[in-house]
């Protein structure tokens, strides 16, 4: 459930209210990325045009997507192509001198080629500019429908090759759209996007509405709840054969359904009971576990990355805050103190948390140091709700409003890098950042 069911006390008015939060929209797409923020001195690289085939002509330069990945990352800054003094394509023809005028601390270089098989190849290079010396050469192979693909896994390559962290270029985005909301042409859909807003795709749309997607540690399935029926219920669907199965509908509340780490259970907040609380479904033996017992609203359930905890909100103190169980004891105890409002956790690998976080009467993200017990505002836009927290952890994605309609944005997990992923006429909602996966492979 959305972090706004605290404004009202009653549990299913909470649950219906939480489904007005879309307005007029009429477009899938996301636009161009606009980058808000970046840090003060990223690291200058030059990203050269990729030689093509005469075969590939056609297609977008992978070298334009590679420096758009690395910039959107706010860790580099690629120098502009017509400010460029030679492009090389071999790695005897790169001169350093010439990037080291223009303040370049790396620079890649590379050529596309069409197979027999009709696949195509990139054949790239990393050169090191101060050291003068090569740092990397690699060949990534797809098919031709795979070519944004491959051109993330190059900047996959480069950025883990620099920073010493897994690139998430490669990865997905998934999100909720409503088109024509509260009107009688009301169509609500799922979408699954390149990372950077690309190629969107509706997986499932229906005429009812659709919240709390999640995705499975394969990458391969999401979980959503779906009004279809005209109650909610929760539904599994595979992203690639579009096979969907609904494996909750009691009665009352059926919602915030999130993926184990071992992709084996469930956790999800029911009311069959008469009260929200935070269940287990075991996706084998299809059995449920209650996990929560309080007569407060327990909700907006998450993992612990290691399994072995559900981070989760609860108004049991009075005010909304975030608390952990302990799933081999029960064992409950409240971890945010900090403001009289903090919803929708994520936990990091490394055990600090993102959540939503009200400030003098705004909601941001706000990111807590656990063992310092601080929390650090990472956004000040207004009304951000829904984190997503990258699968590398260097960043996570948001719902919010800007020029009167709802937007994806992301900010690094250190505040200093913002941008954002707005749609070409309408609302979106509800991001959820895949894990690491691998498209040229099918994983």
């Amino acid at each position: 459930m959305k972090t706004a069911i605290y404004r009202v006390r009653s549990p299913m008015l909470l649950f219906f209210v939480l489904i007005c939060w879309v307005s007029l929209a009429s477009a899938a797409s996301l636009d161009t990325i606009v980058i808000t923020q970046g840090r003060d001195n990223p690291t200058r690289i030059g990203i050269v045009p990729m030689r093509m085939d005469g075969s590939l002509a056609g297609l977008v330069d992978a070298a334009e997507i590679v420096a758009g990945d690395l910039a959107r990352s706010g860790e580099f800054a690629p120098i502009a192509r017509d400010n460029m003094l030679s492009m090389p394509v071999r790695p005897e023809e790169v001169i350093y001198r010439d990037w080291r005028v223009l303040g370049a601390e790396f620079v890649s270089i590379g050529q596309a080629t069409r197979e027999a098989d009709g696949r195509v190849t990139v054949t790239f290079y990393l050169f090191d500019v101060p050291g003068q010396r090569q740092l990397l050469m690699e060949r990534v192979t797809g098919r031709m429908d795979q070519w944004r693909d491959i051109a993330h896994r190059v900047a996959d390559l480069i950025y883990e090759k620099i920073t010493g962290v897994r690139g998430a270029f490669s990865t997905r985005i998934a999100y909720v759209l409503a088109q024509y909301a509260g009107t009688s042409r009301a169509r609500y859909s799922i979408e699954v996007a390149d990372a950077d807003g690309e190629r969107s795709r509706t997986i499932y749309s229906s005429s009812q509405p659709l919240m709390s997607v999640s995705w499975a540690p394969d990458a391969r399935r999401i979980a959503y709840v779906s009004f279809e029926t005209g109650r909610p219920s929760i539904v599994i669907q595979d992203v690639y054969s579009l096979a969907r199965e609904r494996i909750a509908s009691f009665r009352g509340i059926n919602s915030a359904p999130v993926f184990s780490p071992d992709g084996r259970q469930l956790a999800m907040v029911l009311s069959r009971d008469g009260n929200p609380e935070i269940y287990l479904y075991n996706l084998t033996d299809r059995t449920l576990r209650r996990l929560t017992r309080n007569p407060a609203i327990d909700t907006e359930p998450t993992w612990a990355p290691d399994g072995r905890r559900i981070i989760f909100t609860s108004d049991r103190g009075g005010k909304p805050q975030i608390y952990a169980l302990e799933l081999a004891t029960n064992f409950e105890e409240r971890l945010t103190f900090e403001g009289d409002y903090n919803a929708r956790a994520r936990m990091l690998d490394d055990g600090n948390l993102v959540f939503v976080h009200r400030s003098a009467g705004i909601f941001n993200i706000a990111w807590q140091d656990m063992r310092r017990d601080r929390v650090v505002v990472l956004t000040r836009t207004n009304l951000d709700e829904s984190p997503s927290v990258a699968p590398n952890g260097a960043m996570l994605m948001y719902a919010t409003q800007a020029r009167g309609k709802g937007i994806l944005a992301v900010v690094s997990i250190d505040g200093s890098v913002k941008y954002e992923l707005p749609s070409s006429s309408g609302d979106v909602r509800e991001p959820a950042w895949s894990p690491f996966m691998d498209p040229l492979s099918g994983r």
